[in-house]
């Protein structure tokens, strides 16, 4: 059977593509879809429908700009109620493309319209199921997602309803099915999912923790055990999904505006923009636009703004490598933040040679703090809990980043501390607020804690995250 995954690292995303008999179909696209058309394209495929296993909540799906550029129908799954034209398919009903057949398995839990796409390739046989967030390599989707969307809902009925739709519509699959997911390792979808992003469903009935034999009230109790805090902009994402969005095109148009250093600073003084910078921690920390936050492009870029700007509707300017700045705009528009209204012309380096205002954050080596580690200073780790309580340098104090704007109190401004994450991503981020906020007594540490552990510096004892859940 021909069929693509289409997998995007910064979202731990996978999207499908499957063509056959100059017909195509397109699962769970992004929100920039010329790729797709242009797979199809290459096919000589018209795109025949965009099937949705959900409504998303950690990105914006492509779905309405891929009808409306190819004339495919969009499909979702039993009980969604889409504010757009959609065909909402029934339990067991079937789509063609070209010769393959499309059977739909509707398997509430993570969402209740949630829904798996069982595929048959044209000699009649299965071939294997697109999951959507039912079932991930190694985990299943996270059950408290819906239910800051639709109030009636618990964690602990759509868990139920996903141990059900586990066992009565997954596990009685054939074992040499091929699990394609929405997700991989990275997402916040799911608790513990594999790097993995493909597998045979009976190697899954063998591994994966929540498809053992086990009652439902167990099957919750371990759902639910380990479970953190969705990101904010998860239900805006979903109620985007739901109603529709301004086409990317549009988005596109008006971020797309290079401006002089004046220019810039007199946009970020009259609308109160926020200044995002996304180079790399290394060149930020060299100098950067005074009260500007570093998020860069070279990591979980998407995830960390929405999980560090809480308003969706935040007015953004860039700075950006010279030549990165569509990259940024599109990865912001993915997760739902539509509102840049420029980016810096030519770069940092405008900046600098304009003689504007510059500051800077202080970096040292991991071999460094452990030079100065006999005065015992304060150190303040903001990677996740989990990292934490897995191995952390004795007598640290944990603020996990995504939590740092709620305990700046916990900060001092009279002692100077020391500040890092795992390899200098993150603690760059948190530097960059704590700058903004004026804080002035810190220093990070560039390798973080992946540089602490070649050192001498005393560590905890090492606890495998997994038994942390």
């Amino acid at each position: 059977m021909k069929i693509e995954q289409i997998y995007t690292g910064c979202l731990a995303h996978a999207a499908y593509y499957i063509e056959n008999n100059g017909e195509s179909a397109i699962f769970d696209p992004l929100r920039e879809v010329q790729p797709y058309i242009d797979r199809a394209t290459k096919d000589k495929a018209k795109v025949k429908y965009v099937f949705e296993t959900h409504f998303h909540a950690d990105f914006v799906s492509g779905h309405l700009d891929l009808a409306k550029k190819t004339g495919a129908k969009i499909v979702y799954g039993p009980t969604a109620r889409p504010q757009f034209d959609a065909i909402v398919a029934q339990d067991n009903d079937i789509f063609e493309v070209g010769n393959y057949k499309i059977k739909v398995l509707h398997t509430p839990g993570h969402t209740m319209e949630s829904t798996t796409y069982l595929l048959i390739d044209e000699n009649g046989d299965d071939h294997g199921i697109i999951t959507g967030d039912t079932l991930f390599i190694g985990d299943v989707g996270r059950p408290d997602l819906a239910q800051h969307v639709i109030e009636d809902l618990t964690e602990e009925k759509l868990a139920g309803y996903l141990y059900d739709s586990l066992h009565n519509k997954i596990l009685p699959l054939a074992d040499h099915l091929m699990v394609y997911p929405n997700h991989g390792a990275g997402s916040a979808c799911g608790k513990m999912m594999s790097k993995e992003t493909t597998d045979t469903l009976g190697h899954q009935k063998e591994t994966n923790y929540a498809l053992q034999p086990m009652d439902k009230e167990e099957f919750i109790e371990q759902l639910l055990t380990g479970l953190t805090p969705p990101p904010g902009y998860f239900p805006k994402n979903v109620l985007m999904n739901i109603q529709g969005y301004e086409s990317i095109d549009t988005i596109m148009e008006k971020a797309k505006r290079p401006l002089s250093p004046e220019a810039f600073e007199a946009a970020a003084n009259e609308t109160g923009a926020l200044v995002l910078d996304t180079r790399n921690a290394e060149d930020f920390a060299k100098g950067f636009i005074p009260n500007s936050i570093n998020i860069g492009l070279d990591g979980n870029f998407a995830m960390w703004v929405g999980e560090m700007i809480p308003d969706i509707q935040q007015k953004i300017l860039l700075v950006c490598e010279e030549g990165k700045e569509e990259e940024a705009m599109i990865r912001l528009s993915r997760v739902g933040y539509d509102h840049t209204i420029g980016y810096l012309d030519r770069g940092f380096n405008s900046w600098k040679y304009a003689h504007k205002e510059i500051d800077k954050i202080k970096r040292i080596d991991a071999k460094v703090l452990a030079e100065i580690m006999e005065a015992s200073p304060l150190i303040i780790d903001i990677r996740k809990k989990s990292e934490f309580d897995s191995e952390h340098v004795i007598g640290a104090q944990n603020i996990p980043l995504n939590q740092i704007n709620s305990h700046l109190a916990e900060l001092p401004k009279d002692k100077a501390f020391i500040i890092h994450c795992a390899g200098g991503y993150r603690s760059m981020l948190a530097s960059s607020i704590l700058k903004a906020r004026d804080w002035d007594n810190f220093v990070d540490v560039r390798d973080g804690f992946k540089g602490i552990k070649e050192t001498n510096i005393p560590v905890s004892e090492y606890v495998c995250p997994t038994t942390l859940l």
